[in-house]
C-alpha cells in the first residue's frame, strides 16, 4: 500500500511540474503575442527630429525606398536621394518639392551595382557637402534579386557580381560612411536595412539573395550591439512580398503597397529591436513559418520556385526567338 502511494504522490509531482511547465510555455506565447500587439500598432512612433537633420535613401526612386524618402520628408527630415537614373531621382526630388514640406531634397546619381573608388567616393563628398555629416538616418533600401528563380550555376557571372555588390557591399559601405558622424554628432541616430523574408529560412533556387540578405541581418545585429551606447540603433526591416516593381505582386491582403509598408515601418525606426518585420501580416506569416518543420519550408519553396523557374525559361526562350 505504502508503495501505491509512493508512485501517486510521484505521479502527482510530474503532473504538477509538466502543469507549470506548459503554463510557463503558454505565458511566454501570450506576451509574446501582447508584445508584438503593442510594438505594431499602440507604440508611440520616435521623434526623428531629434537626429541629425538630413536621411539617406539609397534605391529611392522607386517601391520602398522612395516611400520612406517622402514618408520621412513628412516627419520634416531633408532627404537625399541615390539611384543610378538621374530623370527618376529628379522626378522624385521635384514630387517631395512641391509637396511644399519646408525640407531640402538633393540626390546623387549612383550605381550600386558598379560601386567601385569612384562611385564612392563621390557618395561621400556628398554625404560630406551635401548633408554636412549631420546624418540622422540611413535607409539602406538599394538591393537585387534573380530575374527569377534558377538554380545557382545558372546564373551568368554578371548576375552573381551584381548580387553581391548591391546587397552586400552597398550595405556595408553605406553603414560604414555614416557612422562615424552619427557618433562624432552625439545626436544618436538610425540605420535600417531593408532585408527580405528570404534571408530567415532556406530557399533553393534563391540562394545566393537568401545569403546576402543573411549577411545583412547578421550584420545589423552585430552593429546594434556595438553603437547602441552611442544611441544609434541599427535595424534589418524584414518584408514579405510588397507591391514593387522588383516583386512584380499586385496588392493584396498579404500584399500591402510601398506606402502602406513604410507607414507601418516608420513606427520601428528608432527603436532597439535589431530585427521586426514592421507589417502585421508579414509578421504571422513568419510566425507560421517558424514553427513548420524545416524540410517542409524547403519542400515548400523548392516547388513554388521551379515552377516560377518554369515560366521564366519559356519567356527567356520567347523573348531569345523573337530577337
Amino acid at each position: 500500500m505504502e508503495d501505491v502511494l509512493v508512485k501517486l504522490k510521484e505521479t502527482d509531482c510530474t503532473i504538477s511540474t509538466l502543469a507549470i511547465f506548459g503554463g510557463l510555455i503558454v505565458l511566454k506565447s501570450v506576451l509574446q503575442v501582447l508584445s508584438s500587439v503593442y510594438k505594431t500598432f499602440l507604440r508611440p512612433s520616435k521623434n526623428l527630429t531629434k537626429y541629425g537633420s538630413w536621411a539617406v535613401v539609397t534605391g529611392a526612386t522607386d517601391g520602398i525606398g522612395k516611400a520612406y524618402a517622402i514618408g520621412l520628408a513628412k516627419c520634416k527630415k531633408n532627404i537625399l536621394l541615390i539611384s543610378r537614373t538621374e530623370s527618376k531621382l529628379q522626378a522624385v526630388q521635384k514630387e517631395i518639392t512641391d509637396m511644399n514640406l519646408g525640407v531640402d531634397v538633393q540626390y546623387v546619381v549612383c550605381d550600386y551595382s558598379k560601386f567601385d573608388d569612384k562611385a564612392q567616393s563621390k557618395v561621400q563628398e556628398a554625404l560630406t557637402n551635401v548633408c554636412k555629416n549631420d546624418i540622422g538616418i540611413l535607409i539602406n533600401n538599394v538591393g537585387q534579386s534573380y530575374r527569377y528563380p534558377r538554380f545557382f550555376m545558372e546564373l551568368p557571372n554578371e548576375e552573381v557580381g551584381n548580387l553581391i555588390e548591391m546587397n552586400v557591399q552597398s550595405t556595408t559601405w553605406m553603414t560604414r560612411f555614416v557612422l562615424d558622424g552619427m557618433v562624432e554628432k552625439k545626436k544618436g541616430g538610425c540605420v535600417i536595412n531593408i532585408s527580405s523574408a528570404s534571408a530567415m529560412y532556406p530557399l533553393p533556387l534563391l540562394s545566393q539573395y537568401s545569403a546576402a540578405k543573411s549577411y545583412v541581418e547578421k550584420l545589423t545585429l552585430g552593429l546594434n550591439a556595438e553603437y547602441a551606447k552611442h544611441g544609434i540603433a541599427v535595424q534589418t526591416q524584414v518584408p514579405f512580398y510588397v507591391a514593387t516593381k522588383l516583386a512584380k505582386m499586385r496588392k493584396s491582403f498579404s500584399v500591402p503597397t510601398p506606402e502602406e509598408y513604410v507607414t507601418k515601418a516608420l513606427r520601428f525606426v528608432g527603436h532597439s529591436e535589431p530585427l521586426v518585420s514592421p507589417f502585421w501580416v508579414h509578421g504571422v506569416m513568419g510566425w507560421v513559418l517558424d514553427h513548420l518543420p524545416n524540410f517542409l519550408v524547403v519542400k515548400i519553396m523548392m516547388s513554388m520556385h521551379l515552377s516560377i523557374r518554369k515560366r521564366g525559361l519559356k519567356k527567356d526562350a520567347r523573348l531569345k526567338k523573337e530577337g
